[in-house]
């Protein structure tokens, strides 16, 4: 392949892939705690690997990488009990079919079973296993305690009923989407201090996603990659041209 024309192909990959992350940001801008996909140039030493070895090449196209970008979104004011939002860092840990999983997601609800549960019928993890709760009037402070809320409004001292578990990978970047809101850790994951973080009763967390800075950036994408095409049809014609001359002689 000519150079021209494999710079070129590099080069509209990575618009595809810039064009892809923003369909992905645009289409979850309503969804609750989701994070917008960034592309972003990979480290030349990642450039220089993935020529030696495909496999070892991170996802993404040429020398793009998709990453995930981690800023909170702003909070909505919801009203339900069950509703719980982070105001800054961490993630609650639930229990699905494949094993533990972590999402920012927390509007949770208790089943027929009693037990705390997402939108989607997973299990809420608590700090000694899935959270059962024998009553719905409850209170979820700061440090994620569930305390019986009729209890506080007596002035008695409630005991919790049981606690979030709230954590963080070793590793942001070791996270992998996995659907429904839910994030897979391919490293370890520690349990935050209850001083760490702040749990906000009756919130939901947005998403990040901005929907008029996206489409700035969908524009910008789609004018490179047709000025892209009309340089690689420039160099096609260029060695058309070229090459009928030089049949002449």
């Amino acid at each position: 392949m000519q150079p021209a024309f494999a710079v070129t192909l590099q080069a509209m990959q990575q618009d595809l892939a810039r064009v892809q992350s923003i369909a992905a940001n645009l289409a979850n801008a309503g969804t609750v705690g989701f994070k917008r996909e960034v592309a972003a140039a990979r480290p030349f030493a990642d450039l220089v690997r993935a020529a030696s070895d495909a496999a070892a090449a991170p996802a993404g196209a040429g020398g793009l990488a998709i990453v995930t970008d981690p800023h909170v979104g702003t909070l909505k004011f919801t009203g339900h009990p069950f509703d719980v939002a982070f105001a800054g860092d961490g993630l609650f840990e639930v229990q699905t079919e494949r094993g533990p999983a972590y999402t920012r997601q927390g509007s949770f609800r208790v089943d027929a079973r009693g037990r705390l549960v997402t939108a989607h019928g997973d299990a809420v993890m608590g700090q000694g296993g899935e959270i059962v709760l024998a009553k719905t009037a409850v209170t979820i402070d700061a440090a994620g305690r569930i305390l019986d809320a009729d209890a506080l409004a007596d002035g008695s001292s409630a005991r919790p009923l049981a606690q979030l578990r709230v954590v963080q990978p070793d590793d942001r970047a070791a996270l992998k989407r996995l659907g429904d809101g839910l994030l897979g850790a391919d490293g370890a994951v520690t349990p935050m201090a209850d001083s760490a973080f702040e749990v906000r009763q009756g919130y939901l967390e947005n998403s990040n996603v901005n929907p008029m800075q996206e489409m700035v950036q969908l524009m910008q994408a789609l004018r490179h990659f047709e000025s892209l095409q009309k340089v690689a049809q420039g160099t096609d014609d260029m060695l058309g041209t070229a090459i009928h001359k030089l049949g002449e002689l």
